[in-house]
């Protein structure tokens, strides 16, 4: 949620804003005048209210006729009040619901335009000349048969498409991305959390994901229940409604969780293998810093993403995602993209989002030093998102024969340099 005060008085800075995300600009306007009528009918509930208990008070002290009319004019007055405050309520709604609807401030720095106008920042890293060793590339698909890792067509007769099961090395390969993952983020000081993969609306409204990105998350109807897309919803909502103690910043957890998404819209798209799927597993980093120290944050987090993908040896870049792909929350947003050599191209595997004070605001999450109370910050940032990191493993180490070589840090979790095909 947007600083009120802060949208008054810079009003042109948020329609820049909502026009480089490709979002209406008048929304601006319309949350000036619903905070403005909420104030109004504010002033007007107070001003009755203090009128009545004015005559409240003159009511004990008065005798015959002037008793009788004060009586008769406290009744009136009542009724205004009453009238008043249910405005004043509606105003107060209708203001925070309009209020919600903007999204947050974007940072100067990022980079104009849709999806396909990121800045790359940095490569790191070559791809395989696969010709050149004598062999042409299998996907992750046909790997995932040979090496009995991964089963699309029983996930598929199971549940549907975009489903799977990984199986046997597949499996395994899992448990060794997520302890790996898990022991890196414990010595970068953060704290191991499992969370509730189902949350109230509270907690998605918070995180600024019933906006534009509704569509793509599972709602249970009939509890009200959301089932979440990352587990940056409920490590956002952790401490919602809770003043945290600004000498203990930053707060950081790693969460370990189910992800949900429908995939709305994505028809056609990715439509073989397990590049796009409805469910898979992920740890996400999530951080509470001082409102100062979220750019530096932002960076720190954005590093642990690249040392985990040099521990994967796969080739990859940097960028800078564009203002109209950034979503409600972020201000600034840095993608890493793993090398897919049958697809010829980089493809998302991480992501990190500086939400500056926007989720806290909306989670009613403060910080309290000597000062007082104060907004706070928070940031999110993929540690590994399971099926893609397989995906990005099993096709840039495969070698002719169909195995595949397993990276150095991972190997004290398999027990094994190699995974080997199975036989049918």
């Amino acid at each position: 949620m947007i600083d009120l005060k802060v949208l008054r008085e810079n009003p042109e800075v948020m329609k820049k804003s909502q026009t480089v995300r490709g979002e209406n600009p008048d929304l601006v306007d319309a949350v000036l005048a619903a905070d403005d009528a909420r104030r109004a009918a504010l002033s007007e509930y107070e001003l009755l209210r203090a009128e009545q208990n004015v005559i409240s008070k003159s009511v004990a002290s008065a005798k015959g006729d002037e008793k009788a009319a004060l009586l008769e004019k406290a009744k009136s007055l009542s009724a205004s009040v009453k009238n008043a405050e249910a405005k004043k309520n509606e105003a107060e709604v209708r203001a925070k619901d309009t209020l919600m609807g903007l999204s947050n401030f974007i940072d100067p720095i990022a980079p104009v335009g849709g999806e396909a106008d990121f800045k790359v920042i940095e490569e790191v890293g070559t791809p395989r000349d696969f010709k050149k060793e004598g062999f042409e590339a299998k996907d992750h698909v046909e790997l995932g048969k040979i090496l009995g890792a991964i089963d699309v067509e029983r996930g598929a007769k199971v549940s549907g498409s975009r489903f799977y099961y990984l199986t046997g090395m597949g499996a395994m390969l899992e448990f060794a991305l997520v302890n790996y993952a898990v022991a890196s983020a414990n010595k970068n000081g953060f704290i191991p959390v499992i969370p509730p993969v189902l949350v109230k609306p509270a907690a998605m409204e918070g995180t600024g994901f019933l906006g534009q990105a509704a569509e793509n998350i599972f709602h249970l109807k009939e509890d009200d229940f959301y089932l979440v897309g990352t587990s940056e919803v409920p490590l956002a909502a952790y401490h919602m409604d809770e003043t945290l103690d600004a000498n203990k910043l930053p707060l950081r957890y790693s969460g370990y969780s189910s992800c949900f998404r429908r995939e709305a819209g994505t028809y056609g798209k990715d439509t073989r293998g397990i590049i796009r799927v409805h469910q898979f597993d992920k740890v996400e980093m999530f951080s509470f810093c001082k409102p100062e120290d979220a750019k530096a944050e932002h960076l720190r987090i954005l590093q642990w993403e690249k040392d985990f993908l040099d521990a994967m040896e796969i080739p990859y870049r940097v960028i800078d995602v564009a203002s109209g792909d950034l979503g409600a929350s972020a201000a600034r947003k840095f993608d890493c993209e793993a090398w897919i050599p049958t697809q010829g191209t980089y493809r998302e595997v991480t992501s990190t989002s500086n939400c500056t004070e926007f989720q806290a605001r909306r989670l009613n999450i403060r910080m309290k030093d000597n000062e007082g109370t104060k907004a706070i910050a928070t940031l999110n940032g993929t540690l590994v998102a399971i099926p893609r990191m397989i995906v990005a493993i099993l096709e840039n180490h495969q070698q002719p024969d169909g195995s595949v070589k397993i990276p150095k840090a991972l190997q004290p979790f398999l027990g094994t340099d190699k995974f080997l095909p199975v036989e049918n």
